[in-house]
């Protein structure tokens, strides 16, 4: 995994864990790798991917069990909703960079349906 400087590496891991939830990379109930193994895999610092769990059960994204390990929820609902807040964060990130090329409300619509019908 490539990392931004500009954005702390455990953001970017529980971003990139997020992602791969909504993709079904991560299945629901599925255990995630212990810490270790997966600070060893990314080439992070331990604590770094225990911050990352610490978040993903805060938000509710994951359950760990004493002993057993890191857990992805079965909440389809908690789900979704990770695949929404991502979508509108593309779309308002995609929006502002329109908006500082001069773009209003109607140029981006028709900038998006015309990569559409290019599609």
């Amino acid at each position: 995994m490539d990392f931004d400087t500009r954005i702390p590496i455990y953001l970017q891991i529980i971003e990139k864990i997020k992602k791969d939830i909504t993709l079904g990379k991560l299945k629901k109930g599925e255990k995630l790798p212990s810490v270790r193994s997966m600070a060893s895999e990314l080439k992070v610092n331990v604590n770094t991917i225990q911050r990352v769990y610490q978040e993903l059960e805060r938000k509710g994204i994951t359950a760990t069990q004493r002993g057993k390990g890191s857990f992805v929820m079965e909440d389809e609902e908690m789900i979704s909703k990770i695949k929404d807040d991502m979508a509108k964060r593309l779309i308002e990130s995609f929006v502002e960079g329109m908006k500082e090329l001069g773009y209003g409300s109607e140029g981006i619509v028709k900038s998006i349906h015309e990569y559409m019908r290019e599609e």
